[in-house]
């Protein structure tokens, strides 16, 4: 054995797919070492505890997590109850987290700081691929590694509002007015919000989520005020498919919040690209600019950010990525995820083949591999996982042999205009049209408000997708 494959691989991020990676790797006999920045199993996951997501636990346990906790005596969920995400933390993660087969090899408060070859910086080619990784820590500790799986997601680098991707004019001066996606509106956070006047910015499940929650509140506390501003012309996207999505729970969640817009309790405000923000005696004045070049303004007491998330790949800035200069995940994955050309169905299968790069031994998986598409499932990172692990050990067979499937959301398109009328927005399937593109089921945010009292339904994270059945 070659004293490269005698080291660990190091996973970032001990969230579902980190601790994904870390079972299977353990499965394969792997060495690993896993490094969460928080102080916990899913640490991010838990600040989005008190939000049900639209999937049933089923699609939510990874198959080599589930192998190893049923050994040690573990008592599964209601595999069609759908979990917050602290029961996700606290009835999955912690416990597997917890397991003598993961536990020592799992290190809290490690925060990778960077990423490169021992000795070698990007530049440098020879004998590179027989050269261990280096990670520095946060604390100016270094680990040696024989290959680096990056599963530390995007919670930490959220979207800014402006709309050419650049922060809105005054948006740091009005950061105490600011919310993350997902504020804890009926808990926590209740107070910030209650007679308030709050705008909701984005147009996926995230936003979906906080507005049924500020509706809620609405209904018993006056003075409550919600608008909901998106930038497209049409809500389409967001309200999904109804009774046509394959996961109940996310087609009501859509059709919960047309039901409150059409019913007044909810502004909507399309068309709208915030230009600039202003404290106005302590309020926010929101300047709005219209693809006329007209501006308006409305002024409200809080906003929320549900703008989506994108990949920081500064720490590994000194490997050799190739990734797509739109959507910033690999180069490979990039047109299948893409949210700008999709056809109905789910995101086809993909694995290590389509999450390599030309660092040889470098993979980012889960939500950071989508790079900004905000259409990832919990079930994909899975199987990404499944997919890489299988690679490191030189099975190539299991590796390539991707399998995912994944329920249609009963949308086929982001354009509205082709989501408007006709039983079926699809029609026949088009021959011509590369098998390798289709929209996933999910996004970043794919989660439910508590009160949805459905029991059997689907994915920690999800947008549009096809609407053919």
């Amino acid at each position: 054995m070659s004293t490269l494959n005698e080291l660990p691989v190091v996973v970032i991020g001990a969230g579902p797919v980190g601790l994904a990676a870390a079972a299977h790797l353990h499965e394969r006999g792997i060495a690993f070492t896993v490094l969460e920045a928080g102080d916990t199993p899913g640490a991010a996951v838990r600040q989005w505890g008190h939000v049900r997501v639209f999937s049933p636990w089923r699609y939510n346990i990874d198959p080599a997590a589930r192998r190893i906790l049923d050994e040690a005596g573990w008592v599964a969920p209601d595999l069609e109850a759908l979990p917050t995400g602290a029961e996700l933390v606290g009835d999955y993660l912690q416990p597997l987290a917890q397991l003598p087969q993961l536990k020592p090899h799992v290190r809290y408060g490690a925060r990778a700081e960077a990423i490169s070859r021992l000795g070698l910086d990007r530049l440098r080619s020879a004998g590179r691929e027989s050269t261990p990784f280096l990670i520095r820590l946060a604390d100016g500790e270094e680990l040696p590694a024989r290959a680096v799986i990056d599963a530390s997601g995007t919670w930490a680098t959220p979207n800014v509002l402006g709309a050419s991707g650049l922060p809105a004019r005054g948006e740091t001066i009005v950061a105490a007015f600011l919310e993350h996606a997902l504020p804890d509106v009926l808990g926590a956070a209740r107070d910030r919000f209650a007679g308030r006047h709050t705008l909701v910015v984005g147009a996926g499940h995230s936003a979906a989520n906080t507005l049924l929650s500020l509706a809620e509140l609405a209904e018993s506390t006056p003075g409550t005020e919600v608008t909901w501003a998106i930038r497209n012309a049409s809500p389409a996207r967001t309200y999904g498919g109804g009774d046509a999505d394959a996961l109940p729970a996310r087609g009501a969640l859509g059709s919960r919040l047309r039901a409150h817009v059409d019913a007044g309790r909810i502004r909507l405000l399309t068309g709208f690209s915030v230009h600039a923000l202003t404290p106005t005696a302590g309020r926010v004045s929101v300047v709005v600019r219209h693809a006329d070049g007209e501006e308006e303004s409305v002024t409200v007491d809080r906003i929320v950010a549900a703008t989506g998330f994108r990949p920081d790949h500064s720490i590994a800035a000194e490997l050799r990525l190739d990734l797509d200069p739109v959507m910033g995940a690999t180069r490979a994955l990039a047109p299948l995820i893409d949210p700008n050309e999709h056809s109905c169905g789910t995101v086809p299968p993909h694995g290590v083949n389509e999450l390599a790069h030309p660092e040889a031994g470098y993979y980012a998986v889960g939500m950071k591999s989508y790079g900004r598409a905000p259409t990832f499932l919990m079930a994909t990172g899975y199987e990404q996982v499944r997919s890489v692990v299988a690679a490191l050990a030189g099975d190539w067979a299991a590796a390539r042999d991707v399998q995912l499937d994944l329920p249609e959301t009963g949308v086929c398109n982001s354009n509205p205009a082709d989501t408007a009328a006709g039983d079926s927005c699809c029609g026949p399937a088009p021959t011509a049209e590369p098998a390798a593109r289709g929209l996933a089921t999910g996004i970043s945010g794919g989660l439910l408000s508590t009160p949805l009292n459905l029991v059997t339904l689907a994915p920690a994270s999800g947008q549009a997708g096809g609407c053919c059945s």
